[in-house]
Order: C-alpha cells, then structure tokens, then sequence
C-alpha cells in the first residue's frame, strides 16, 4: 500500500498537470454542484477556503454564495501556533491580500473586528491533496484543517477536488477528519464523519 506522503505527493503532482482551461472548466462544474447542495441552499454562515494554485476554484463560488447573502468567513492562518482563525469578509478585492505562502488572507486590520467564532459555522468546505470514499481527507501535512474541525463537530464538512484526487481508501490515522461530502466534477460522495464526534 502506498503511504501517506507517496500518496499525497503522486496526487498533487497530477492535479498540478491540468493544464489552465481543465481546471477552469472542471471548476464551475464543481462550483455549481455546491451551489445545488442544500446543505449550502440552507446555511447562513459559511468557512471556505481561498483557491491556490491549481487547487479546485472558490473565487467564483465565493462571489456566488455572497449574492446569495451568505456569511462569508476564510482563513487566517498562524504558522508558528499551526491554527486558523475564522475571519468574515465582504469583498474578495477590498480584503483580502497575500499572505502565509502567497495564499490570500484576510489583510491585518480585519482581524479583531472580523473574527467569527467556528462554532457558528453551519458549512466548512475544505481543499486538500487526496480524498477517499468514505469522506476521509489529507491535507499538505500541516494539520490546519484537522485542528478546526475538530472543534466544530456540527458543522458540515465538503470537501472540493478533482476526481483524479480521489482513491477507495486512503491510509487516514485517527487525527485526520472525516467529512459529509467530496464533491468532484464527477460525483458527489457522502462521506462518513467519526462517530465518536456525536
């Protein structure tokens, strides 16, 4: 069986093969499947990840779930203390700006007015390097995501990817999150989180 970081690394390698118009096109199609979910249709408050590189898209679908008078929160992330922070915005263009890796982040001054407490999230939707049928996820290794999960059980937990990310069954450990759905250009997979959550 391959490991986890052979595994990781294999998938990563491959989503960064799609040339630009493939992950533009395989993007939307994504995007609006999460716009049908009704775990979305129904929430007030969403966590969504910022796109990066050739990651599946969110720039559109942020801008969409807006219009749709969504509660908008994405990360702020802290290396040293390896945690995120929730912190709402309005607009993509007036506050976000480059941070940890390049990734766009909330700019500085958001940070103590706009912080949302997770536990008032109704929906996360996560980015990651592979997924597997049963929901499970590995990041890029840092733990970020595990962490904030962890601490919001209630929350809804999507996952958006590549159908090429995806694997029956990935060598997941105990710390490492389950979510409610994958959605994939392809299929939308119902995931199975930990039962020891409830």
């Amino acid at each position: 069986m391959v490991d986890g970081k052979e595994l990781r690394k294999q998938k990563l390698l491959l989503r960064d093969n799609l040339n630009g118009q493939e992950n533009v096109d395989k993007s939307r199609i994504i995007e609006n499947k999460i716009l049908n979910l009704e775990e979305i249709k129904n929430a007030k408050r969403i966590f969504i990840y910022v796109s990066f590189r050739s990651e599946v898209s969110t720039i559109w679908l942020i801008n969409q779930l807006m219009k749709r008078g969504k509660e908008i929160s994405v990360p702020m992330t802290y290396v040293k203390e390896k945690k995120m922070d929730a912190i709402c915005i309005d607009s993509l263009e007036d506050d976000l700006a480059p941070g940890y890796c390049g990734i766009l982040e909330p700019k500085k001054e958001l940070l103590e007015t706009n912080r949302t407490d997770p536990k008032k999230v109704d929906v996360v939707v996560v980015p990651g390097s592979v997924f597997d049928e049963r929901g499970g996820r590995f990041g890029y290794g840092g733990g970020y995501y595990d962490k904030f999960l962890s601490e919001i059980p209630e929350a809804t937990r999507i996952g958006l990817a590549f159908d090429i990310q995806l694997v029956k069954v990935a060598p997941i450990e105990d710390h490492d999150e389950l979510l409610d759905y994958v959605v994939t250009e392809e299929r939308i997979i119902k995931g199975e989180k930990r039962k020891s959550h409830f």
